[in-house]
Order: C-alpha cells, then sequence, then structure tokens
C-alpha cells in the first residue's frame, strides 16, 4: 500500500513508535527511525527492519531538544528518498508529580520533547509534502489529550497543545493533499508506561500493582492495556487513500476511557 513513500517516525526504537516503523515497513514504506537507546540495538533494530521487510531504514539520532537538529533530520530524510512522504511525531517524555513539587527542568524538556518537537519537525516537512501535493503527518497524543489525571500537568498540557496543532496544521493543509491526525491512546505497555510506575507508586503511596490496577487501568472500562500493534494499526489507515477525507481528527484508542 505504501511502496514507494517514505515515512519517519520519531522516538522509535522502541515502544509505539517502533511498531509505527514496523508496520509502516510492512506496507512497503522506506523508513527514519529516530530515538535513544543502546547503538547497538538500535542498529540492530535497524537492519532488522530491512531483513524482515525488504525496505530501507535509516537511523537519526536528532536531539528532539534541538531545532537544528530537528530541521537537519527532516531535510536528511528528504535528500536520501528524494521525499518525505510520512511523518509521525511519537518522541515524548514523562514525569510524575504533585504541581507543587514539579521540576521546572521536567516541565521544560517534556513541553520541548512532546510538543515543541512536533512544531519543529512538522514546520520542516510542510513545504516538501506541500509541493508533492501529498502528505500524512500524524501525532502521538494521548487519552491526555481530552481528559485530564492528577500529577502530570507538564504531559497533559502538553498533549492538549498537540491536539490544538492537530486541528490547526489540518486546516491550513486542507487544500494541499497532506492530512494532519492524531491518535489518543490510553495507558499502552511501554517503556514509558512502565517507567512511571516507580514515581507513581512514590507520589501515591501505592504498590505496583496497585498502580497498573487502580491508576493506570481504572478508567478504561476493558481493564486491558492497549497494544502497540492496535495503536500503529490504525496509523496505516491513516496513511491509507480510505483515510483521505479525515484530518484534523483527534482519534482515541483508549479502551473506551474518553467515552465515560
Amino acid at each position: 500500500m505504501l511502496k514507494s513513500k517514505t515515512a519517519l517516525v520519531t522516538g522509535s526504537t522502541s515502544g509505539i513508535g517502533l511498531a509505527y516503523a514496523r508496520a509502516l515497513a510492512e506496507q512497503g514504506a522506506n523508513v527514519v527511525i529516530n530515538g535513544l537507546g543502546d547503538p547497538d540495538q538500535i542498529e540492530a533494530t535497524r537492519a532488522g527492519i530491512e531483513k524482515d521487510f525488504g525496505v530501507r531504514c535509516v537511523y537519526s539520532a536528532a536531539n528532539m531538544l534541538k531545532p537544528d537538529e530537528i530541521a537537519t533530520m527532516v531535510a536528511n530524510a528528504e535528500n536520501e528518498f528524494d521525499g518525505l512522504d510520512i511523518l509521525i511525531n511519537n518522541a515524548g517524555i514523562q514525569h510524575v508529580s504533585p504541581v507543587e513539587e514539579f521540576p521546572i527542568e521536567k516541565w521544560d524538556q517534556i513541553i520541548a520533547i512532546n510538543l515543541t518537537s512536533a512544531f519543529h519537525s512538522i514546520r520542516a516537512a510542510v513545504p516538501g509534502m506541500k509541493k508533492r501535493r501529498w502528505g500524512r503527518i500524524i501525532n502521538t497524543a494521548s487519552a491526555h489529550a481530552l481528559v485530564a489525571s492528577p500529577y502530570k500537568s507538564a504531559y497533559v498540557a502538553a498533549k492538549h497543545g498537540i491536539a490544538g496543532l492537530t486541528k490547526t496544521v489540518a486546516l491550513e493543509l486542507a487544500e494541499h493533499g497532506v492530512t494532519v491526525n492524531a491518535i489518543c491512546p490510553a495507558y499502552v505497555w511501554t517503556p514509558l508506561v512502565e517507567a512511571q510506575i516507580p514515581d507513581t507508586m512514590k507520589a501515591r503511596n501505592m504498590t505496583a500493582e496497585e498502580v497498573k490496577r487502580d491508576v493506570m487501568l481504572r478508567a478504561q472500562p476493558t481493564k486491558e492495556f492497549v497494544t502497540v500493534e492496535q495503536v500503529a494499526a490504525l496509523a496505516i489507515f491513516l496513511c491509507s487513500d480510505a483515510a483521505s477525507a479525515m484530518t484534523g481528527s483527534i482519534l482515541p484508542v483508549d479502551g473506551g476511557w474518553t467515552a465515560q
């Protein structure tokens, strides 16, 4: 379905981002992955995508805190593959703390990586997409783009911002063949979610199992974690011609959380 297309996925060395990259490659797209991790493991991931799906896969070590590196990453993708067709903004970090104790540096980092980096990558990618009159921009938001939870002031603020950015850019590009949508997963079992457990245990004086049951899955009527494959499947649909009329959509994949 996506043969001859090129996709860039930020924050894609693990978790949801890696699931996006592999799903896009399975559909025939060349992919640029980006993120942190052990260099040997990243190389194994990159080579594995090429081997498993017969596409080209390159890695960018661009730091999502640095606008110039983000712009260079997009430009390199354009040059390497003669165009960038699909951009998925997925890079994200999290910190859990009461607002009066929230470290200022953590606030700044979360806003920069979860929200501002998406602006920079979109800004760099849009001219080429408009020129070719085809593009797909997908922002990984969160159920927290639609509702709030205690102790996550920066994350909730950033994800609400992603929803607004998605809608605004969708309107700007609606007549240029480029769609812009946001996927809003609830709790997906990824390294990012797993890493929240110790801080949440401390903030709420709970055990790990209590955090999973009474915090993470309390609001999800299915009482099950969303899978990375389910999130990636929606992204693939949004890249398809069948979804060409969908733009500016904020789409929950949340086990019924935001239906309540």
